[in-house]
């Protein structure tokens, strides 16, 4: 196929959710920003491989098993089985969906941490850990909370704090409780494995590879801060804490009996294991695919979990040998009516219920790509701004282009289109010349901008719309051929406008497809018109407006455990 571009092999993967509940909208956004990113690299010709897993390690998923009467294994499968629905409800086309309580994981991990051990990064030392005597469990981070060492917030839990974003050991937290019992934890000495983050070749490396213009600017600016020198110039960084104690659920450490990785240890090697099923399957040599030079190797996440992308995951990589990431894409969080998401409070989006009430995925990707860019900021769901971008311009300037001018052509000329005349040629060649910006946007990931971009150009097709009255036009009975080229010369514009949108409204373009009777719509037909002669199809309306009471409906609370709608399940 031929694009603008030279054909490009990448790997792109989204951030694992912990197995111990529902995706929540936060998953939904990130994954649909991570899938309109890859539909468009697709568009362009390139090939990706696109992946994600349900990351289902740790104390947590084992305490919740406990609670349920079921074995970890038996708990995240439950969890599993329900995901498929919230992706294929929101159009999210991963290539292959796998879990880190896998074969290809339990290996891969442990092969890291051989590799590692061998290069002289790993190293193992007594550390007094928390204990909940009450329980009789040493204590995981997330099962510890108090104050921020840093910043004084409180509630935060014991390896990162959510409001300053420090990164710190439990035992530096002030006035810490256990969340099992919510008794004071008691400091007992238990041999752990460590990663030696602090080894001056670590310091080294992720100076370089964080500091060499990869990043968006504000996370360049944020992890420049990591690498502060103290007054004799040195720059450290702390050693990771990477084992935990039985009883815990999670992958054995090699030669340590009673030892197991830390979750967010194999976690990130869940990006590769869930690949190397996927290539299992197609009967592709993982190995010789990750050695590919050209191979481009990128991760969609949120900034609350930046530290192990940026610092860990990457060391864990370089230093054992494996390809490191091209880049790491990073997002803000998402408020809702302005305010923070929570589920006491009623002010949360839940996914189920909004694909429940008939609400149609597609809005929801074109709103989420109206407020997503490239940078890591926070974008609000507002109801009334939702319910006025999707009626007012997506509906409103974009579908009313086919809407206006499909039933002139199908009523007077049987769908057949016409040449084109030298306004109609002007018109389609500006939204051509449009391409190389969208593009730009695009792999930027600006798809603010884009979707402020496309609904301009619709503005201007529009225009051309009312400044030539096709239904003033059909009245003159005199006047068909002047007709035909104008209503051809909108079909052509909305066919153009379309492809625009494609890695946004994938299943609307689908529609168009069908309405135009033309080939999958990629950016190698641009340039190609449908041409005179072609017939399109009768013009069914692609999409519905957003109703006040489906909002409404959709910020009511309600009785739990929605069930999702047969047309959404399958």
């Amino acid at each position: 196929m031929t694009t603008d571009f030279s054909p490009r092999k990448i790997f792109v993967t989204a951030a694992l959710p912990y197995a111990n509940g529902a995706y929540h909208i936060g998953h939904i956004m990130e994954y649909i920003q991570a899938d309109i990113w890859v539909r468009y690299q697709r568009m362009c010709g390139h090939s990706v491989d696109f992946v994600c897993a349900d990351d289902v390690h740790g104390a947590p998923i084992m305490i919740a098993a406990q609670k349920s009467g079921l074995t970890p294994q038996q708990f995240v499968a439950r969890v599993s089985e329900e995901r498929k629905p919230y992706l294929d409800g929101f159009h999210i086309a991963f290539d292959n969906w796998y879990s880190t309580d896998a074969p290809e994981n339990y290996q891969m991990a442990q092969d890291i941490y051989r590799d590692l051990q061998n290069a002289g990064f790993i190293a193992a030392r007594m550390v007094e850990q928390f204990y909940d005597s009450e329980k009789g469990i040493f204590l995981a981070d997330r099962f510890i909370k108090g104050e921020c060492p840093r910043c004084g917030s409180k509630d935060q839990y014991g390896d990162n704090c959510e409001v300053c974003g420090a990164v710190y050991a439990p035992t530096d937290l002030k006035n810490p409780y256990s969340i099992l019992s919510g008794t004071k934890p008691q400091l007992r000495s238990s041999e752990h494995i460590f990663f030696t983050l602090s080894d001056p070749r670590c310091v080294e490396f992720l100076k370089n590879w964080t500091q060499d213009g990869k990043f968006q600017t504000d996370i360049s600016n944020k992890v420049r801060e990591w690498f502060r020198q103290d007054e004799q110039g040195r720059v450290e960084l702390k050693d990771w804490d990477i084992s935990r104690d039985a009883p815990y659920f999670g992958i054995e450490i090699p030669d340590a009996p009673g030892k197991y990785f830390y979750v967010w240890m194999d976690a990130p090697v869940g990006y590769l294991s869930t690949l190397k099923n996927l290539l299992n399957r197609r009967g592709v040599n993982f190995d010789a695919y990750m050695d590919q030079p050209e191979l481009e190797q990128y991760h969609f996440i949120g900034k609350d979990i930046l530290t192990f992308h940026v610092l860990f995951w990457p060391a864990m990589l370089y230093f054992s040998h494996r390809k490191i990431p091209t880049n790491i894409f990073v997002h803000g969080h998402l408020t809702i009516n302005g305010e923070k998401m929570s589920k006491s409070r009623g002010t949360g989006l839940d996914p189920v219920k909004y694909l429940t009430l008939g609400m149609d995925p597609q809005w929801l990707r074109y709103y989420f790509a109206a407020k997503l860019s490239g940078r890591n900021e926070d974008i609000d769901f507002n109801a009334e701004d939702f319910q006025v971008r999707v009626n007012s311009d997506l509906i409103g300037k974009y579908i009313n282009i086919a809407s206006r001018v499909a039933g002139f052509i199908n009523k007077r000329f049987n769908g057949r289109l016409t040449e084109l005349d030298a306004d109609g040629l002007d018109l389609l060649a500006m939204l051509r010349r449009s391409r190389h910006n969208i593009h730009a946007l695009f792999a930027a990931r600006d798809t603010s901008k884009v979707v402020r971009d496309v609904m301009l150009l619709s503005d201007y097709v529009n225009e051309y719309v009312d400044r030539n009255k096709p239904w003033e036009i059909a009245k003159q009975f005199d006047h068909a051929v002047r007709l035909q080229q104008v209503c051809t010369t909108c079909i052509e514009a909305f066919r153009v406008l379309t492809i625009y949108l494609k890695p946004v409204l994938p299943a609307l373009a689908a529609n168009v497809e069908l309405f135009l009777q033309c080939q999958p719509l990629d950016f190698s037909v641009l340039k190609q018109p449908l041409g005179a002669g072609h017939t399109i199809g009768a013009f069914k309306h692609l999409m519905q407006r957003v109703d006040t009471q489906q909002l409404e409906a959709l910020f009511t609370a309600q009785a739990e455990n929605c069930a999702l709608p047969s047309s959404v399940v399958a």
